[in-house]
């Protein structure tokens, strides 16, 4: 077995995946890189200068043969999998009246099933192997909702997810494998609108007046994953907006 550790991400070729596969390359860290798009990952392959230690893995997340595929495609070129950061994931904030069906079947594709394949996968594994980490990349709002963004879709699956890691981490804890979850604010990243009004209005959702970076995700997940005695939490990286009222 490889003593260099291996980590699959999901939702790696934009946004806070791409900044998340970013910093376990720059560790050493073997990584697997999974999105939809084959051209969107290569391209972020290019930006990250294309290392030996990123190994490419496109396809549906919310297809169980895709995440087989993926610890597959691990095992073989790797050795075996440490980290899972189930990142992939869609945001959609509107009035409940407004949500298309097309809409709702998206984000339980994407942000439900895209999460239970993955870990279903990762616990096959690492309950074998006696150790692992799992990261659900989830959302605060899920934890506090505000009147000011409607988002029952976000609350509803992000808000099981919450849950679902406290369930699964003790399910898992006797194998040595933890399970967490980051849940962020508004960050700065694709998924948002970056234009100074937008700005200004979400840097009003959290108490200290500003937006995250993809640095402060980073930096959380990779404190769960180097901890060893910390699971079933949900760390909210919000500025303060799950705090209280302000």
């Amino acid at each position: 077995m490889s003593k260099v550790k291996t980590v699959i991400v999901t939702g790696a070729s934009s946004g806070l995946g791409f900044a998340i596969a970013q910093a376990y390359l720059a560790r050493g860290y073997q990584v697997v890189a999974n999105a939809r798009s084959l051209v969107r990952l290569q391209a972020a392959a290019d930006k990250l200068g294309r290392p030996a230690n990123l190994l490419l893995a496109p396809g549906d997340i919310a297809l169980p043969e895709t995440a087989e595929r993926l610890f597959s495609l691990a095992i073989q070129a790797f050795g075996q999998v440490d980290i899972l950061i189930n990142n992939a994931g869609i945001f959609i904030a509107k009035p409940i009246a407004d949500y298309t069906p097309e809409e709702v079947d998206a984000m339980v594709a994407t942000n439900l099933k895209g999460f239970f394949y993955p870990a279903q996968a990762a616990a096959r594994h690492m309950q074998q192997r006696g150790a692992g980490h799992i990261v659900a990349i989830t959302a605060s709002i899920a934890m506090q909702p505000n009147s000011k963004v409607p988002a029952l879709l976000p609350v509803l699956i992000k808000g099981g997810l919450n849950h679902a890691v406290r369930e699964l981490a003790l399910e898992l804890a006797p194998h040595n494998v933890m399970v967490n979850a980051v849940a962020p604010g508004i960050i700065a990243t694709p998924m948002h609108q970056n234009d100074e009004q937008s700005l200004a209005q979400m840097r009003q959702l959290a108490p200290t007046g500003r937006v995250g970076q993809p640095q402060d995700i980073v930096d959380a997940v990779l404190y769960l994953t180097d901890a060893n005695f910390v699971t079933g939490a949900a760390l909210a990286v919000d500025g303060g907006a799950t705090a209280g009222v302000w």
